[in-house]
């Protein structure tokens, strides 16, 4: 089970989506999932409107690179629109180990048509689309039911080669156990790489690394 540590790895509320967050989850060798968007004309990291000082999309990367093992980045995208500068700062940057979703529809097209890897959407919401065919992989998340299950899992796996990435249920202030306790046995039946997006990411790795021994 791939981590992302969600907002960074974060021990405070404060530090979501910070320099220190984001330091500690790249030197502990998780991938994070943020959130981009534009301020003024550049790009930001920032999950709510942004305030003048929020820190910009390019020192994140500038972060990213100083450490030598090259974790996922999960952009979570908060604006429409910024297809053309991301891609740009990305490909500076020689970043590639990423992926973009939650944006709109139409503005997804354009990441498409960019030929930028995104993940489509699952939720008790959300149902398969065309956009699953060129997909690099399905965020799946539960808003009223308590996780994605095994049902929800299989299908998402059917419609998409690629990875499955998991929502997991404190990031809707749920208990998380029982989501755990489920993909853990869940995880070695799908030929689909699993990730798993979570405030927990330390816990989260002795959990399922637990398993994973017992699986050798």
């Amino acid at each position: 089970m791939e981590l992302l540590a969600h907002r960074g790895f974060w021990r405070t509320p404060e530090e979501k989506n910070s320099e220190v967050a984001f330091r500690r989850a790249f030197a502990a060798g998780f991938g994070i999932e943020t959130d981009v968007r534009d301020c003024d004309g550049e790009l930001v990291v920032s999950h709510d409107a942004p305030l003048a000082g929020a820190m910009p999309f390019r020192h994140l990367l500038d972060i990213y690179r100083e450490y030598p093992v090259p974790t996922k980045l999960a952009l979570n995208i908060k604006a429409d629109g910024l297809q053309t500068a991301l891609e740009r700062m990305l490909q500076e940057a020689g970043v590639t180990n990423y992926v973009v979703f939650d944006m709109s529809v139409p503005d997804l097209l354009g990441y498409r048509r960019a030929g930028m890897p995104y993940y489509v959407r699952r939720s008790e919401f959300e149902g398969p689309s065309s956009l699953d065919s060129q997909a690099s992989g399905v965020w799946l998340d539960a808003f009223e039911r308590p996780f994605a299950d095994a049902a929800a899992i299989g299908e998402a796996a059917e419609a998409v080669a690629g990875e499955i990435a998991l929502v997991s249920p404190e990031l809707h202030r749920r208990p998380h156990l029982d989501a755990w306790a489920s993909w853990r046995d869940i995880e070695h039946r799908h030929a689909n790489p699993m990730l798993l997006c979570t405030d927990f990411p330390e816990e989260a790795r002795a959990y399922f690394e637990t398993r994973g021994r017992q699986h050798d």
